[in-house]
């Protein structure tokens, strides 16, 4: 007998408990813990990270009105009632590439051991949570093993073991860790727009000897990424994705590619733009950054960025998302306002053929 299924089976963002990529600091008291986040956060500045920690005042009253208090350099102060809830924590650490959480409060779903002697029944109580530690760290060098701690772990003492004051190796560790979990990267060339201006569709023009949907694919193949057709309503060929979000454009097509796959990031084409290059695709690729929302191209002379040539994060959905919930399907708008990487190029070499007239100098430019 099939089993009933509720809910509509969606591809998840592979998260922790609390965030994309989390790991919990227990063992030690929370000065220690919150001071060695300090140091480690100023080696890792050029990733988007967070500190999760429990408040600890004994006393805290009901809040009539939230307050939220900007300081005109950006710093954000927020004072409201509510509790922690996995599905809300994870949207609001979805733009973070790595969350540190005081393990003395909630459990990370990856630990880093700090070793103290004055905590160890602290540590006994919270044997069970040690349950995908990564590392060790003594809070003196002379500081031994818990007993309780072998016999539970018996390989605890093939971890790598630092002391406290070891920062840079300890941030080396933890940013090998973030790269593990950078995303992949697929490619994603839109078709099926309406091509009104050009009276016919865009994707089938013919400037290389073939339609320009296929010259695209070749551009992100040939940089070995596994690419898709973006179309509005499949055939249900394994190498295209339909729209799921309606009427909505190229929005609605970047949309629907990470509903497909919400664990990779999406380097986005069209079919409009003959006279990108391979090596301009990876420029693009070598110059991506994953910590920022997206990797943009925009022409030396242009105002904005190309939204149609674009890597874009899995930390961009969730936003993108968020955009349409407020009635707006404009991907450049995203951009525009969010934390993204611009790569600067000739403007010549992201020129839109919107037009018949367009199309036929194009492909005398081309040919010549």
């Amino acid at each position: 007998m099939k089993k009933h299924q509720k809910h509509t089976n969606l591809e998840r963002r592979n998260n922790d408990n609390f965030a994309p990529n989390e790991i919990a600091f227990l063992g030690t008291n929370c000065g220690n813990i919150s001071d060695l986040v300090s140091k480690l956060s100023k080696r890792l500045s050029n990733y988007k990270l967070a500190y999760f920690d429990a408040s600890h005042a004994k006393n805290v009253d009901d809040h009539i009105i939230s307050a939220y208090t900007f300081h005109h350099q950006g710093n954000l102060q927020i004072t409201t009632s509510g509790t922690v809830n996995k599905f809300a924590q994870r949207l609001q650490f979805a733009q973070y590439d790595y969350v540190f959480i005081n393990g003395n409060h909630y459990q990370g779903a990856k630990q880093i051991l700090i070793l103290d002697e004055a905590k160890e029944a602290s540590v006994l109580k919270r044997l069970t949570q040690l349950n995908n530690l990564q590392f060790i760290i003594k809070l003196q060098s002379e500081t031994k093993y818990f007993n309780f701690l072998e016999e539970k772990y018996p390989q605890i003492k093939n971890l790598n073991c630092y002391t406290i004051d070891e920062v840079d190796k300890i941030s080396n560790h933890i940013n090998n860790l973030i790269q593990e979990k950078i995303a992949p990267v697929k490619g994603l060339v839109l078709v099926g727009g309406k091509s009104t201006r050009m009276g016919q569709d865009k994707a089938q023009l013919d400037y290389f000897g073939k339609p320009q949907k296929v010259v695209a694919k070749e551009l992100l193949e040939n940089n070995n990424l596994e690419t898709f057709y973006s179309v509005q309503n499949s055939s249900e060929s394994e190498q295209e994705i339909s729209d799921k979000f309606i009427n909505l454009g190229p929005f609605g097509g970047i949309c629907s590619a990470f509903q497909k796959d919400p664990n990779s990031a999406w380097f986005v084409l069209a079919t409009d733009l003959p006279f990108l290059t391979e090596d301009l695709i990876t420029l693009v690729l070598q110059k991506r950054n994953p910590a920022k929302t997206a990797t943009a191209i925009k022409g030396k002379n242009k105002e904005f960025v190309e939204p149609l040539i674009t890597i874009y994060e899995p930390k961009a959905y969730p936003l993108l998302l968020q955009y349409l919930a407020q009635g707006y399907s404009c991907s450049r708008k995203m951009l525009i306002n969010a934390d993204v990487e611009i790569v600067e190029i000739d403007d010549d070499l992201i020129r839109n053929i919107n037009t018949p007239e367009e199309f036929e100098a194009a492909k005398k430019e081309i040919n010549d």
